[in-house]
């Protein structure tokens, strides 16, 4: 006999939402709008700015057919981009994925081959490591290679002769990505919690890389139990020592804004 609720109250728009930890970055950017987001160097984003900056992400990643179903890969260091992917990326839809910056370009090659991404956003620094990947995924294609779109972060840090070399190989510096998106991008959440909304690697020490997804529903609740666990206090400020592209640090990415 089948079990029943004492009611069988239906699921609807006032009883029931998709857990997903991109709602924190809404409400930060609703309740705390001109607080402290991210800094890095020269750069403060507050967290009004970083939601139109994750929302233009989304836009101009959607502008080019990229969502449900896609794979946006992201190769660089502890940077406001990688920050903002992790909420640009699925809010069109699509599944971030986060690489290793210390593999080399056989097993990157192998993840992006692997992952099916169409998109890969990588720090100017490791470009020539995404190259180099693209291009034995190409060597092992037969003929059949699809290159994807690449944008590349710029580092006021790093020498400017290595964005200048990306930028002539055909990639898309990444401000001026962000510029053909709209901050007033209408996302729209999961229908289904379950979806998945990251995709990590293994480092493939014993054979190829094993995948391992997250979903929206165990995003949101990592997000929460971290400041829980580490007595994170209201106004507590995080420094970047993970990397995001560990577990995507931690999900320490979306709990800050859920802080």
């Amino acid at each position: 006999m089948a079990i029943r609720d004492i009611d069988d109250l239906p699921k609807n728009a006032a009883n029931y939402t998709a857990l997903t930890p991109l709602w924190f970055l809404e409400r930060a950017a609703t309740v705390h709008p001109s607080r402290k987001a991210v800094v890095h160097g020269s750069r403060t984003y507050t967290w009004l700015q970083t939601y139109q900056r994750c929302r233009r992400l989304a836009s101009a990643l959607a502008k080019r057919s990229v969502g449900a179903g896609s794979t946006v890969a992201v190769i660089a260091p502890n940077i406001p981009a990688t920050y903002e992917a992790h909420f640009g990326i699925p809010m069109c839809g699509a599944v971030i994925n986060p690489i290793n910056i210390r593999l080399n370009a056989s097993t990157i090659a192998f993840l992006l081959g692997h992952s099916q991404s169409a998109t890969v956003i990588v720090d100017q620094e490791f470009f020539t490591l995404a190259e180099d990947s693209l291009k034995i995924m190409k060597e092992k294609s037969q003929g059949h290679f699809n290159p994807p779109l690449l944008v590349v972060v710029a580092d006021e840090a790093c020498d400017p002769e290595a964005l200048r070399y990306a930028l002539g190989q055909g990639a898309i510096e990444y401000e001026k990505f962000l510029e053909s998106g709209d901050p007033d991008f209408a996302w729209k959440p999961p229908q289904d919690e379950w979806q998945s909304i990251a995709l990590g690697y293994t480092s493939g020490t014993t054979a190829n890389p094993k995948g391992v997804v997250l979903h929206h529903r165990g995003a949101y609740l990592m997000s929460l139990c971290n400041p829980l666990v580490w007595g994170m206090n209201e106004g507590a400020i995080y420094l970047w020592t993970l990397p995001m592209f560990h577990c995507n640090g931690w999900c320490f990415t979306w709990a800050l804004a859920a802080l």
